[in-house]
């Protein structure tokens, strides 16, 4: 990923990524071309292989439909999970530039990571129930919804059974990651104001927080 050095990620800006309840495309190279999946993800931190595979970025763990061909596939190297946080468009009608040359131009804002690393198959029952368990706990955690959040044990054990017995677990030992911060970092405060102001009015609130945090302010 092309990352210039004023639009790299900080730490900071990469664990939330990391940690919040987040979907991503995961991309596997095999034999028969690329297989893509979008899949939610739980990231684990300090879990690392003992053979040292890992590159001290922990794992991230989901699961696929068992009908799914993508886990059947040999990988041919490295497989990549997409993780995006906020993005939008940006309009050079909220550049306080603008007014001043009019040398401006439309761009989109993103925060992104491309998360590098060796996929490993879990078919394990006792896995995938702890997985699923995890899962459902943290992104029913991650909503504000009124009322009792949704537990597996919700459902009927039998039910569940069915459930697990029709997924396979993955795990993709992170070897490397590459994030990128685009988030008007390159503009005069001003603009960045302006940038904070239009998504405001907008009702895009996340994207705003992320160009108001990436300004420290």
């Amino acid at each position: 990923m092309y990352v210039p050095r004023h639009f790299g990620a900080t730490d900071d800006q990469l664990g939330g990524l990391l940690s919040a309840p987040i979907a991503g495309d995961l991309i596997t190279p095999t034999a028969d071309g690329l297989q893509a999946t979008l899949l939610p993800w739980l990231h684990l931190p300090g879990t690392e292989p003992a053979d040292g595979t890992g590159g001290g970025f922990g794992v991230l763990q989901g699961h696929l439909a068992r009908n799914n061909p993508h886990w059947q596939l040999e990988p041919a190297g490295e497989s990549l999970v997409i993780l995006k946080g906020p993005d939008a468009y940006i309009s050079p009608r909220w550049y306080a530039s603008k007014a001043e040359h009019g040398r401006v131009v439309p761009t989109w804002n993103y925060l992104t990571a491309h998360v590098y690393g060796n996929l490993v198959v879990h078919d394990e029952v006792s896995w995938l129930d702890d997985l699923v368990h995890r899962l459902s706990d943290v992104h029913e955690a991650g909503h504000d919804d009124a009322g009792e959040p949704w537990r597996v044990d919700d459902a009927p054990e039998k039910f569940v059974n069915g459930q697990l017995r029709a997924i396979v677990g993955v795990e993709l030992i992170i070897t490397r990651i590459e994030a990128k911060a685009k988030l008007s970092q390159n503009r005069p405060a001003a603009d960045a104001d302006g940038v904070i102001t239009g998504l405001t009015e907008r009702g895009d609130l996340d994207s705003a927080g992320a160009v108001r945090d990436a300004r420290g302010h």
